[in-house]
């Protein structure tokens, strides 16, 4: 698989091979050893269920776009002909569609947490309590990043609450159980284990699921994931199911994360997350050796937001990353939560490792936003030397100069500087890291280059040098990464 397009094609085999969300269906201390298996759920499921709520949600579908809500069907499917009549018949008439999901309560006065995908898009929000009480509901905040929601109702009495427990404490093979509303049957409890820890299924920036093998299915969607002291240590969110129906796969928010976001959400209406101004990547062996890092953990630099947190600590392109607010970063993963989690304003202490050496930087922490993380206009810069081609066969790359007509050709900004591939050796170590013609390489063993003879000569001194390994920084579509190509020999 290629570097560049990991992450959309990762998406594409989880979507292949059938991870989704768990659609609205339509229509305490640590254990000093193992503890058995409940004779029982019973006691647990009686005093949790009332805890649990059922969601149901009307939505108006415009013209035109019905075709979205219908199920997929095989090509060769008799039910095709029938959806594509019944469109035909009904295009022009707006459809009101009801789905269900699940929630559970978190405050006596009618606090109700849920999925973002249940109540999305969604007219009307009605709640059903575990007492058959129906009521209707206010969408008091929602954030589609973690997939979580805050919802308000007005009963006439207090409602019994359910409380987040501690979801670091909850193991891999504790027992837990699930209650919701699946496929729309009403209120259920399921029971298994948790099956794994921190999951990413490409669903977001902040993945950190617990995966569990208790049974959820399509409408457990915003239910709650108990342990077996009643705290809720996970929200239910999405299955692993090739059919639709669960296989024993699904995947919970787990509870910590949840409490942060829902008390954001209580209290400003939205999430609140802390940002540094940097893009990161993952540490692969072949980029450890070409930066001389002593590992692949932590979370490499591959650029500075200009004016951002990051730039003002001193952050640089190349910099590794391995600890962040007394916290250590495994991963690429783990430091956008670490950072997100980390309270606005706050100023504190980003390790780094940097050219062989340890540094501890400065920052403070700012909120992250949409507009302060987008990219700054390109600036006009001068015209770069005349056009000269230049093939790195060590590497399998054919570069070009920038100038007007490559920049046209490839969809270059002006503010870029580089030398850009014009052609790629397929059974070269760039065609195997997906290299393509359009790409720009900026950096040569983090040392900035401007035409394909400085990327030759340093290529060509790092293959005299006995290097195995040449590390470049490269931009494609705007996006910095940093990638290492092993060179050929002879």
């Amino acid at each position: 698989m290629g570097w560049f397009d990991a992450k959309r094609l990762a998406r594409r085999a989880l979507l292949a091979i059938g991870v989704a969300l768990v659609a609205p269906a339509a229509l305490a201390p640590e254990a000093a050893q193992a503890r058995g298996a409940p004779d029982s759920f019973s006691e647990l499921a009686s005093r949790l269920l009332p805890t649990v709520v059922n969601i149901a949600t009307t939505q108006t579908v415009k013209p035109g776009s019905m075709a979205d809500i219908l199920p997929d069907l095989p090509p060769d499917s008799p039910l095709q002909d029938l959806f594509k009549d019944y469109l035909s018949k009904n295009k022009n008439a707006p459809r009101h569609v009801t789905a269900l999901g699940s929630g559970f309560i978190i405050d006596a006065s009618g606090l109700i947490v849920t999925n973002n995908h249940v109540i999305e898009d969604a007219d009307d929000i009605t709640v059903t309590l575990n007492d058959g009480t129906s009521l209707p509901a206010k969408l008091v905040g929602r954030d589609p990043k973690t997939d979580l929601a805050l919802l308000k109702v007005a009963p006439a009495k207090p409602l019994p609450a359910a409380r987040f427990g501690d979801s670091d404490r909850a193991h891999v093979g504790d027992w837990v159980i699930a209650i919701g509303n699946p496929f729309g049957l009403g209120s259920s409890v399921t029971a298994g284990i948790v099956s794994a820890r921190n999951r990413d299924i490409a669903s977001g920036p902040y993945d950190d699921f617990i995966q569990t093998d208790a049974p959820i299915n399509r409408g457990n969607s915003g239910g709650p994931l108990f342990d077996m002291e009643g705290n809720v240590v996970g929200v239910n969110s999405a299955i692993f199911s090739p059919s639709g129906g669960s296989v024993g796969i699904g995947f919970s928010i787990p509870a910590n994360m949840a409490r942060e976001v829902v008390d954001q959400l209580r209290q400003f209406g939205q999430a609140r997350r802390g940002w540094l101004g940097v893009r990161i990547q993952q540490v692969t062996p072949d980029i450890a050796e070409g930066l001389g890092l002593p590992g692949t953990q932590g979370a490499l630099v591959a650029d500075v937001t200009a004016g951002g947190p990051a730039a003002k600590a001193g952050i640089e392109n190349g910099d590794l990353i391995t600890g962040f607010d007394g916290k250590p970063v495994a991963d690429s993963r783990a430091l956008p939560r670490i950072v997100a989690d980390t309270a606005i304003g706050k100023a504190t202490t980003v390790d780094v490792w940097r050219k062989g050496k340890k540094e501890a930087l400065h920052v403070v922490v700012a909120r992250l936003d949409e507009s302060d993380a987008a990219a700054a206009p390109a600036k006009p810069v001068k015209a770069p030397p005349p056009k000269v081609n230049s093939k790195l066969s060590q590497l399998g790359l054919t570069l070009g100069a920038l100038d007007g007509d490559s920049r046209n050709k490839f969809h270059v900004a002006s503010d870029i500087q580089g030398a850009v591939v014009t052609d790629v050796d397929p059974d070269s170590p760039a065609g195997e890291k997906n290299f393509r013609p359009g790409d720009v390489i900026v950096e040569v063993q983090s040392q900035a280059v401007h035409t394909p003879e400085d990327v030759a000569k340093h290529v060509e001194a790092d293959s005299k040098a006995g290097k195995k390994i040449e590390l470049l920084l490269v931009n494609r579509d705007g996006n910095l990464t940093y990638v290492a190509l092993r060179l050929i020999e002879g």
